[in-house]
């Protein structure tokens, strides 16, 4: 048994016995407390009396019926579009070095999300503590003297009115500690390359000098970087490859919708952990593998507000009304959908970062990753989530013994009558009539969603479905946001972005 892994295993298990005994509920108080206090003196900490705050009975309380909800552009448009001019003591002390670009969509610019000092070493300690819980997944030892495979967007970041600018991952990997740089691939010279096929080029040729242990990445941009590494080599799966590779950690979107066609490229079974780092901090991991649910880090710099998912409570645009009401992590049920609000050492106030969760175990604050504010198809009083239509599409594939990792879906109207229509991704076009999926697909979520079912006896005419290459997907993620980072794809297409990716499917076909 290898002489360092067994070492880094019993620190691993020590720390993570350690970890075990928390108090979700009172660690949200005291991060709060520290929020409102560090805060105080900005600008933002002025104008809403963060101090006067602070000096009633129930701050907790006070700051609820104070601050109102933010969604990103009404936090830039008052208050960080002054962060980014280089001014300080905004909305947090002093002035970020790094902002995080987000995925912005067709036709806008990419958001700029504050990355403050504290939040990098934020996210190093939740990173920390993740890597803590791997005691709980009974790895060998010589597990932890392999290599991590992190595939990220580029390290190689932008300078900007006297900060640097770059997706969260590739400020994350720019900001990794000394002691891990001799674990961490593909390495500092091919992390800094900025086009992602180049980079991706770089790591298939120099894959089998590597030997990796674990990956970690969004899905989607995974499943492209292995399939070229295998491509490359000539081999069946990544494993005659990376024989070692053991664990597979995504971050900030579901894994589910990817399992099968992810599972095809293994030579065996791994350890998959699901993360969630957002551009806004790393607000959950995995901490157990008797679950997939996520444990929500409570302790560290970022407190969290629940919205009850309701279609009264959300506006058009996906952000919330004002008078929709809130809950504390004491206060929420599981299995329920939550609109998730955050507040943050970057200086995010009651900001409404874009996803639904729910809870799986309140008392351990565990969560899993529902759908999108926006990825919510209501124009036909059919409230579909994208958790249903996840749900709806892995029960095709198991109906038709088919993998289904990505889709989209739109209310198009259509002779004055309405239809939803779903681009469904496949690595083999024409294997299943689009007829029998529409017909599936429509009679799962029937039996699945009322509101649905009703919608479907009234406004709703119809389904149709259309079967297109996977690859299409990724290019016109690739086309429209930045390849390799945490890319969300719109699973629901308003008319103007469904017109424009019809006619790119049509014109790529």
């Amino acid at each position: 048994m290898p002489l360092l892994g067994s070492i880094i295993k019993k620190v691993i298990d020590v720390s993570g016995t350690l970890n075990q005994n928390s108090n979700p509920v009172k660690e949200q108080e005291e991060v709060l407390m520290h929020l409102l206090k560090t805060a105080q003196d900005t600008a933002f900490g002025k104008y809403y009396g963060f101090k006067e705050l602070l000096a009633t009975e129930e701050p907790l309380v006070a700051f609820q019926e104070t601050v109102p909800y933010f969604d990103y552009h009404q936090m830039h448009e008052r208050w960080w579009a002054q962060t980014q001019k280089g001014l300080p003591d905004i909305t947090w002390p002093g002035a970020p070095e790094y902002f995080a670009l987000s995925s912005g969509t067709t036709g806008k610019a990419s958001k700029r999300i504050p990355v403050t000092d504290e939040m990098i070493e934020a996210i190093r300690q939740a990173g920390i503590k993740q890597v803590s819980a791997l005691a709980n997944f009974e790895l060998p030892a010589d597990f932890f003297e392999k290599e991590i495979m992190m595939l990220g967007s580029s390290t190689n970041l932008q300078q900007n009115q006297g900060h640097l600018e770059g997706e969260i991952s590739g400020i994350s990997a720019s900001n990794i500690p000394f002691w891990f740089k001799g674990y961490y691939k593909p390495g500092e010279e091919i992390a800094q390359i900025d086009d992602w096929d180049e980079r991706v080029k770089h790591i298939a040729e120099n894959a089998k000098n590597w030997d990796i242990g674990a990956l970690s990445g969004i899905p989607s941009w995974m499943e492209l970087m292995l399939k070229e590494v295998i491509k490359y080599h000539g081999v069946n799966n990544i494993h005659e490859v990376w024989p070692n590779l053991q664990v597979y950690t995504s971050g900030g979107v579901a894994f589910e919708p990817y399992e099968k066609s992810f599972n095809a490229l293994l030579g065996k079974p791994i350890t998959v952990i699901d993360t969630y780092l957002a551009s806004e901090g790393f607000l959950a991991f995995q901490n157990s593998p008797e679950t997939t649910a996520m444990k929500l880090v409570t302790d560290n710099a970022i407190y969290f507000e629940f919205v009850p998912f309701e279609p009264d409570y959300i506006n058009a645009d996906g952000s919330l009304c004002q008078d929709a009401p809130v809950l504390r992590l004491d206060q929420v049920e599981e299995n329920v959908d939550y609109v998730l609000l955050i507040s943050t050492v970057s200086g995010a106030w009651r900001y409404l970062i874009g996803d639904t969760i729910a809870f799986t175990d309140v008392s351990k604050a565990e969560i899993k990753i529902t759908g999108r504010t926006k990825f919510f198809l209501n124009v036909v009083g059919s409230q579909l989530s994208v958790n249903k239509m996840n749900q709806a599409i892995q029960e095709l594939e198991e109906q038709f013994s088919i993998k289904l990792p990505e889709f989209t879906v739109s209310a198009v109207k259509e002779n004055d009558e309405f239809y939803h229509v779903w681009h469904l991704g496949v690595n083999e076009k024409g294997v299943i009539e689009n007829e029998k999926l529409a017909q599936a697909l429509d009679e799962n979520l029937k039996a699945a969603n009322k509101n649905y079912r009703v919608a479907r006896s009234k406004a709703l005419k119809g389904v149709k479905v259309h079967t297109i290459p996977l690859d299409l997907f990724y290019e016109w993620s690739g086309a429209n946001k930045k390849k390799g980072g945490q890319v969300k794809m719109e699973k629901v297409m308003g008319e103007e972005k469904y017109t424009a990716f019809r006619d790119f499917v049509k014109s790529h076909l």
